[in-house]
């Protein structure tokens, strides 16, 4: 069995990733990472430092064009400021009624579809991905939740003649509890890169970053990667 797993060089799809090696073995794995134009590249440098240290081959592809016509405060073209504050303010804010402003439009939805194609033609029978409950939580990023990764794979499975499946194998988990694995894993978080900003170092204000930061405290550890 063959697995691609869907990299963006963050917490959670790394330890995705170290997760499908230990299952299928590094040589039966690879890598796909996306832009999808974001403001910088420290999320598609911190993929290809990750997937170096595995060994694992590594894919890219550029969606950028998908979502040109998006405001989102992620992207390059957005004129909304980037919030310096939590997700769980920011749910607050909206009334838990629509996602937050760092919602790249059906982002993930692209990308498994995309990555569907190329899992195929690579011979590939799963893709893995590293959304998890806290994403979900109170709609910030509606295509995280079990719902919508349960009715991919379905689609995914049916559209593929029944030879390909999606899994998320943290969608019932918190942030923590993806730490926590991937720690027992070994993963090299100090590789990893999850702020919005493309600074030297992470801001520590956006809502990555404190999702982050109380990720790693909840297990007793200080974040890997501030040691860089």
């Amino acid at each position: 069995m063959k697995a691609l797993v869907l990299s963006s060089g963050g917490v959670d799809s790394t330890t995705a990733l170290a997760l499908a090696i230990e299952r299928f073995g590094k040589e039966n794995v690879m890598a796909l990472s996306v832009s999808y134009g974001q403001k910088h590249d420290k999320e598609i440098n911190a993929a290809k430092a990750v997937a170096e240290y595995y060994g694992v081959e590594q894919m890219f592809l550029d969606l950028s064009k998908i979502f040109q016509y998006s405001n989102c405060s992620l992207l390059q073209q957005s004129t909304d400021e980037i919030p310096e504050e939590s997700y769980a303010k920011q749910i607050e804010e909206t009334g838990g009624e629509k996602p937050v402003s760092t919602y790249v439009p059906f982002r993930n939805g692209l990308f498994l579809s995309s990555a569907a194609s190329i899992a195929l033609s690579k011979e590939c029978s799963v893709i893995y991905y590293g959304a998890h409950a806290d994403d979900s939580a109170g709609f910030a990023y509606p295509d995280c939740s079990p719902v919508f990764h349960d009715a991919m794979n379905q689609t995914i499975y049916e559209g593929s003649g029944h030879q390909l499946k999606i899994e998320a194998p943290f969608v019932h988990m918190t942030k923590a509890d993806v730490v926590k694995m991937g720690l027992e894993l070994g993963v090299p978080y100090e590789l990893t890169w999850s702020c919005y900003e493309g600074g030297d170092v992470p801001c520590g204000k956006c809502g990555t970053c404190i999702d982050r930061a109380a990720a790693f405290a909840a297990n007793g550890v200080s974040d890997p990667a501030l040691s860089r």
